[in-house]
């Protein structure tokens, strides 16, 4: 029987499935197992399930003498020297298809609710500071509706948000490597900085989009331009998006991923009233990562197996 390491519990079936077919040794803790626990526990194992917040570079590739597939739960795979991995003849798969749809459904809802001052206002009733029943410049925000979407990245996710802004009637401009035939105009980055009122940010992490955003890239954006970031922390410079935030140089930014995750209670982005921040919620829900769990599992098996899995990552 394929011995297999798990490093943190998934909802759903699927991890009784997995200690049907094999021998699973399982992290049980809700917090990441500690490294120590991951190198030493992956020496006679066949099999890696992991999730994002476990780092699998050369030495725990090297520790697991015996191992045929790493399967991450996720569609990132940052977190794991693919390269490496696979040329120690080690599989690598992720979970892509499953959570466009929610994470895109998590950028509309952070858009509209940095735009519309959603928290603010939740936050203004209940710390008691509503005062005025009404007058007219109180708590102005956003139009969506007709506005200028600027999406960073056009694959999965990107064509997700773009089809959920058609149904606010919003113009919507794209930058990516390479042009694609989708309902929406190809432009340079510059252009995409410069035009969009909201900026929403869909690539992969890698050595290209790593720190993409900084200072110089942010100044071009509009002074009442909004930020939306749902994929990966790094793509942004956050010293550097806390800078043009605390000089008004943009009108605000809404945030699911940080640099470092958890971010502190004295993370300066938290003192600012138009950030809207939540704690990496792309893909949080039931149905998704329940199927996630599914499609992690089943790739691990099928590799195991010598057969195809649902999803392989290719370099």
């Amino acid at each position: 029987m394929y011995r297999v390491l798990v490093t943190r519990r998934i909802p759903g079936p699927w991890l009784d499935l997995l200690k049907r077919e094999t021998e699973v040794d399982i992290w049980e803790g809700r917090d990441p197992p500690p490294r120590s626990w991951i190198l030493s526990r992956v020496k006679d194992k066949d099999g890696l399930l992991v999730t994002l917040t476990e780092r699998v570079d050369r030495e725990v590739i090297d520790a697991g003498v015996n191992l045929k597939v790493i399967s991450t739960y996720s569609v990132g795979f940052d977190h794991i020297d693919v390269k490496y991995a696979l040329s120690k003849g080690i599989r690598v798969t992720n979970t892509p298809d499953v959570l466009t749809d929610a994470t895109a459904d998590l950028i509309f809802g952070l858009l509209i609710a940095v735009a519309r001052r959603i928290v603010e206002g939740d936050r203004l009733i209940r710390e008691g500071q509503w005062n005025l029943p009404w007058y007219p410049e109180f708590m102005l925000g956003k139009e969506v509706s007709h506005s200028t979407l600027g999406i960073l990245g056009m694959g999965r996710i990107g064509r997700a948000v773009l089809r959920r802004a058609k149904g606010f009637d919003m113009n919507v401009i794209y930058y990516s490597r390479k042009p694609h035939d989708v309902d929406a105009k190809f432009v340079d980055l510059d252009t995409l900085l410069t035009e969009s009122d909201f900026l929403v940010v869909t690539v992969d992490l890698n050595q290209e989009t790593y720190h993409m955003l900084d200072y110089s890239k942010l100044m071009k954006m509009k002074r009442t331009a909004f930020l939306v970031n749902a994929s990966r922390g790094p793509v942004v410079k956050e010293e550097d998006l806390v800078r043009v935030l605390s000089e008004g140089r943009i009108a605000g930014a809404a945030l699911d991923v940080f640099e470092r995750e958890p971010i502190s209670s004295d993370n300066p982005l938290v003192k600012f009233p138009n950030v809207v921040l939540t704690p990496h919620l792309g893909s949080a829900t039931r149905e998704t990562r329940e199927k996630m769990a599914e499609i992690a599992v089943k790739n691990l098996l099928n590799c195991l197996k010598g057969e195809s899995p649902l999803y392989e990552v290719k370099l």
